[in-house]
């Protein structure tokens, strides 16, 4: 166990960060690759199930509107408490949040392979989305707290990786297993694998990632008006979009509570922060911190588009071109192997180059993605990985080069000590983009596919995706000019 851990320079450091100097931990790589196999098992979790809506269907012998819940339940979840998981973070220690997080994890896990039925599975979902919301805030805290310079970059490159990995990976793993343990029962094996996995990471997390890692001094109590508000705005957010798949149209009303809830959070924030409380999400951090604010909206515009594009490919290459759930993954691998040279490489470069980066890469995905538009609807399944795969690749180059700077940049002057917090913000907007971008993407493709062909809904939904890169390339073209 270790008992060392990194502390900030003495008084209030480049980051704010309050303590004793900054010392680094000898075991900070070993703690990141620990913390980055955690954070990967529950944002692959996000994408896996994609090619297994199918098999589960016909599995449980339920709705296609039921199935989509068990992909809709925990992206609703996952994005309820990631503010809250980092501020617990922030408060408790990285290791306790990540030991609960990974014990819940791994029984939702367990619950969801035996489940008899449908409602069962959609429960342990729910489940498993709040675990992993508890767990991937303490990825970014980690980093904010045990690196420092150009180190800390080349850690937010492997942790970008390792989020631009599992979305793109999860479809291709989904489809092996399923493969090989057989289309009736292989949607299960998708969930067991994460037992054995995630006992073997509670071993680790116990035995080396360090007992506490928050600022000494930290007020322990949760805000928990603060976090019913910011949990009721995500919600009013997230729910209506993740329903819209299942024609659920009706909750689209929700919305607009959503100006009224945000703006109750940020006068209850304000108010706890000038009464000399420990707020959920500091929102000063939004004007005062250089970045903070459009790296979040470039974050999440960049997985509005991003998320939407892989779901529907993966419906349309099997629905549509007959692929099944295997071949359908391995054509979508080319965004996962640029993304895995692309990512590691930002991460090593952002301190020296800065919001360019994110422009250039930026601009490289939307020429990507319009290449996309343009050549891909009418392509048969025989010759498409031919034309889909390359593409892939080149916006995989550009997509690795967005997330892991963007996150560097967007935390770079965030206080260590709200490292967990500002991170679960940051992810937050990522997972509405996540949800939009799914809505948005298959609204248009269904919409559109019923009204003239598959090959133009794709092509709507592929200029859908483009659009929205297009916004995160604005805002990032306006960070740089600011």
């Amino acid at each position: 166990m270790v008992e060392q851990q990194a502390q900030p320079a003495t008084g209030e450091d480049a980051a704010g960060q309050r303590g004793t100097a900054y010392e680094p931990d000898p075991r900070r790589w070993r703690i990141l690759a620990v913390s980055l196999v955690v954070g990967f098992m529950s944002l692959l979790d996000v994408t896996i199930v994609n090619v297994a809506i199918p098999s589960m269907q016909s599995g449980l012998d339920t709705s296609a509107a039921a199935v989509q819940w068990v992909v809709s339940g925990y992206a609703l979840s996952f994005g309820l408490v990631l503010v809250i998981g980092g501020r617990l973070g922030d408060a408790f220690g990285r290791r306790r949040l990540m030991l609960v997080g990974l014990t819940g994890f791994v029984v939702s896990s367990a619950l969801v392979g035996i489940a008899p039925g449908i409602e069962l599975v959609v429960a342990a979902r729910l489940l498993q989305g709040i675990s992993a919301g508890l767990l991937t805030p303490q990825n970014s805290g980690l980093i904010q707290t045990l690196f420092r310079g150009a180190e800390r970059g080349r850690a937010f490159g492997l942790f970008g990786f390792v989020v631009s990995i599992s979305s793109a990976l999860g479809p291709v793993l989904g489809g092996l297993i399923i493969t090989l343990a057989g289309s009736e029962d292989g949607w299960r094996w998708i969930f067991w694998v994460n037992v054995p996995v995630g006992l073997v990471a509670l071993v680790l997390v116990a035995r080396i990632v360090p007992s506490e890692v928050s600022s000494e001094g930290d007020d322990p109590r949760l805000d928990l008006v603060g976090a019913l508000l910011l949990g009721l705005t995500v919600l009013c957010v997230i729910y209506p979009l993740v329903s819209l798949e299942g024609g659920g149209y009706r909750w689209l009303v929700l919305l607009a509570a959503v100006p009224a809830l945000g703006w109750g959070f940020v006068r209850w924030e304000r108010r706890v922060v000038a009464r000399g409380g420990a707020p959920l999400l500091d929102v000063g951090l939004l004007r005062r911190t250089p970045g903070f604010a459009e790296g979040i909206a470039v974050g999440s515009l960049y997985f509005t588009g991003f998320t939407g594009l892989v779901l529907v490919l993966a419906i349309h290459l099997q629905a549509e071109l007959g692929l099944g759930p295997l071949a359908a993954g391995a054509v979508l691998t080319g965004f996962a192997g640029g993304s895995a040279i692309s990512s590691p490489l930002a991460g090593r470069v952002v301190n020296r180059v800065g919001r360019p980066l994110t422009v250039a890469a930026l601009v490289v995905v939307l020429l990507s993605v319009i290449a996309l538009a343009v050549v891909l609807p009418g392509q048969d399944g025989a010759g498409i990985g031919w034309v889909l795969t390359p593409l892939l690749f080149v916006a995989g180059l550009g997509g690795g080069a967005v997330i892991s700077p963007n996150i560097t940049l967007t935390l770079d002057e965030v206080p260590p000590r709200m490292g967990g917090a500002a991170g679960g913000a940051l992810q937050t907007g990522q997972r509405i983009g996540s949800a939009l971008g799914t809505a948005a993407g298959v609204t248009a493709y269904t919409v559109v596919a019923a009204s003239y062909d598959a090959a133009a809904g794709l092509r709507a939904a592929l200029v859908v995706a483009a659009l929205m890169v297009a916004a995160s390339l604005a805002v990032a073209v306006r960070s740089l000019r600011s």
